[in-house]
């Protein structure tokens, strides 16, 4: 028994002895952190690299492909027609014209002349035929005693001219809109707050791309962003796409992606008229906009004058007034009964003694500067100042015909290339120069820092010497 157990334990002893190779420990392989380190660095980097490619390619063909997908249209050219000035009566009389009302002629060829009829008494009653006065006429208009229905007669005319005047009124509130300029300011203690400023503006146009808004340019000055609130109380942002500083206008442009459909079937463009009618003395006007400090007012008034004349460098715009009573620094249009713009409203240009009285710069005069306006085109500028000549005055002192120059801007481009006061300019570029107005409207086709021929008649001592400069024109500041 027991050598049977010596056997079987000597097999187990031999049998263990064939796999003890099989109890071996592998050795793990040291790690190398220098390799692991350069190869997580090499992936990282790469992965930054990757997206940043990515990122740049995204953005460069973002707007191919969006452009692609969704194609934009052009924006359309703003153009607001200009008019024909007036002829004087001295230049009609200078060519010939006749101011004599003409008078019908008859079949013989004299001339016939019209007798005024006269009137008949409007105080004689009618009489019967037996030549008595009707006793109930005379009743009814001794009884001192009016009957409540015959009042109401008189005063419906009344209420119904101010129906028409809301009625107008009604239709140019759409294209106002309320500008709101947000910027960061301090206070005493040194802690930042934001404040804003408001002004009215006008909707001139739609080029497919953007609202055009017509308004003031101050209260927007050191402005953080822009806000415009709609008609229907809608609001959107707004950047100023080129301004005026000599009129201390801006064109704003709101982008149509931030403006809504809704907003684009409540608001309308407004219609730009004419400033230079010669019937527009005494006639109804309403003004619209900030007209007392706070938004969305409306005055009733009429025209108390258009030829007031604001000379302004490279440019002149006639000053319609009005007996409507507003603030001193009011903003907002100035609209006819058929519901067109007529002025932009500026009391800076007001008398002392009338500062409150509205007052507003013709829009027929501002009509080429608002087209290059929302066009984004810049307004050169030369520093000149010039008015007319008369015809009497070029004949009594032998002037020649041109735009005359009564001042100039220090330090201005004109100053700078000799021109001086007292010129009187005959040529600007390729256009004959008759008048300021011919003067203002080639100017205003000349482009900014490139070379200007100017030509000009300087007085010397016995008569007038040709002169010619070349200017460059620049953008005011």
């Amino acid at each position: 028994m027991a050598e049977h157990e010596n056997k079987e334990n000597l097999k187990e002893h031999e049998a263990a002895s064939d796999f003890d190779f099989l109890q071996e420990r592998i050795k793990e392989r040291p790690i190398n952190k220098k390799k692991l380190l350069r190869k997580t660095i090499i992936t990282a980097s790469m992965a930054v690299l990757f997206g940043l490619l990515a990122c740049l390619s995204f953005l460069l063909l973002e707007p191919v492909l969006n452009n692609w997908l969704y194609p934009e249209e052009a924006p359309e050219i703003v153009t607001f027609p200009q008019e024909q000035e007036e002829m004087l009566p001295e230049d009609m009389l200078t060519e010939g014209g006749s101011t004599q009302p003409s008078q019908p002629v008859s079949e013989s060829g004299t001339a016939q002349t019209t007798q005024p009829q006269t009137q008949e008494n409007p105080s004689t009653q009618p009489q019967t035929q037996s030549g008595a006065v009707d006793e109930t006429d005379t009743a009814a208009t001794e009884s001192p005693d009016l009957d409540t229905e015959e009042e109401e007669p008189a005063l419906k005319p009344y209420m119904t001219q101010y129906e028409e005047l809301y009625n107008a009124y009604r239709d140019i509130s759409s294209s106002m809109v309320t500008v709101t300029a947000v910027f960061s300011d301090v206070d005493w203690f040194n802690n930042t707050y934001q404040n804003e400023g408001t002004t009215a503006g006008v909707i001139i146009a739609n080029n497919n791309r953007e609202l055009l808004i017509l308004s003031k340019k101050s209260p927007l000055d050191m402005a953080e962003n822009l806000r415009v609130a709609f008609c229907n109380g809608v609001n959107a942002d707004a950047q100023i796409k080129k301004y005026d500083k000599n009129t201390d206008l801006a064109v704003l442009a709101v982008d149509l992606k931030y403006v809504g459909s809704s907003t684009l079937d409540n608001v309308t463009v407004a219609v730009l008229g004419s400033s230079v009618s010669a019937g527009i003395i005494g006639t109804p006007v309403i003004a619209v906009g900030n007209l007392f400090g706070y938004n969305d007012n409306v005055c009733y008034g009429i025209v108390t004058s258009k030829g007031n004349h604001v000379a302004l460098a490279d440019n002149g715009y006639k000053l319609i007034t009005t007996d409507i009573y507003a603030s001193e620094n009011p903003s907002g249009i100035l609209v006819n009964l058929s519901g067109e713009v007529i002025g932009m409203i500026d009391n800076s240009y007001n008398n002392s003694d009338t500062s409150n009285l509205l007052s507003a710069l013709g829009i027929t005069e501002l009509k080429g500067m608002i087209t290059k306006l929302s066009n984004g085109e810049d307004i050169p500028y030369l520093g000149i100042y010039t008015q007319d000549i008369t015809s009497q005055a070029r004949l009594e002192m032998g002037l020649p015909q041109g735009a005359y120059i009564f001042d100039i801007d220090m330090d201005s481009p004109a100053m700078m290339n000799g021109i001086q006061k007292g010129d009187i300019i005959v040529q600007v570029g390729t256009h004959e120069i008759r008048s300021a107005a011919d003067y203002m409207n080639a100017l205003r086709d000349a482009l900014i820092d490139r070379n200007l021929k100017v030509v000009v008649q300087r007085a010397s001592v016995d008569a007038f010497e040709e002169m010619t400069f070349t200017v460059q024109p620049i953008q005011r500041d």
